[in-house]
């Protein structure tokens, strides 16, 4: 949902996150190959685990990168108003909040 507080060219760091991700599957790949020839198969099941995690994330990084960039509204399209709730005034927006008379001594 549009608020209208967004910056006007807020982009995605997916880019740094792909590069991330490959750092981390290089790590984990490699820790878990080291921890399974030391012998310590807690920690090599840890590093898999890590494995399929930073895969995963790899694999939505890559989707999104692929489908590109999506239509933003710009500004001169007013933001959405909030949904009132139930129980909830209905929102003025042009008007200020009213104050309740003050009590006089």
């Amino acid at each position: 949902m549009r608020t209208g507080s967004e910056p006007a060219t807020a982009r995605s760091a997916l880019r740094a996150r792909f590069w991330l991700s490959v750092w981390g599957l290089v790590w984990a790949v490699a820790g878990t190959a080291a921890f399974a020839l030391a012998g310590r198969p807690g920690w090599a099941l840890a590093c898999g685990v890590l494995w399929l995690v930073v895969t995963i994330d790899l694999a939505v990084v890559l989707r999104h990168i692929r489908r590109g960039p999506h239509y933003q509204p710009g500004p001169d399209v007013p933001p959405y108003s909030p949904p009132d709730g139930p129980g909830l005034p209905p929102r003025n927006r042009g008007t200020p909040p009213r104050r309740p008379p003050q009590e006089r001594p």
